[in-house]
């Protein structure tokens, strides 16, 4: 069995690279997908340390079994349920503000 120590010594984030409109791409770290009302989204952390620190929520739309799209929400109530639960499952592992 790890303990904490020896979790985030052993540690790798799992990198994502998305692409924006423009052709521009942008590294983030995976943190977790998110159910909610029937659908996923995605919570992604950028990697650029001039970014600040806050988490990404894209929706999640399956195009084929391979391929996703990852599309922006507009909707605040949504993005703040989601970050809710995302918040509840992980408040022993980072320190929200």
């Amino acid at each position: 069995m790890l303990n904490n120590e020896d979790f985030y010594d052993e540690y790798e984030p799992e990198i994502i690279t998305l692409e924006d409109d423009l052709g521009n791409e942008k590294d983030f770290e995976f943190l977790d997908v998110v159910e909610y009302e029937g659908e996923e989204y995605i919570i992604l952390l950028p990697t650029e340390e001039d970014e600040q620190s806050e988490v990404m929520i894209l929706k999640i739309e399956s195009v084929d079994d391979d391929t996703e799209n990852y599309v922006g929400i507009n909707d605040e109530e949504t993005l703040q349920k989601v970050f809710d639960i995302f918040k509840e499952r992980y408040k022993d592992d980072f320190d929200f503000e």
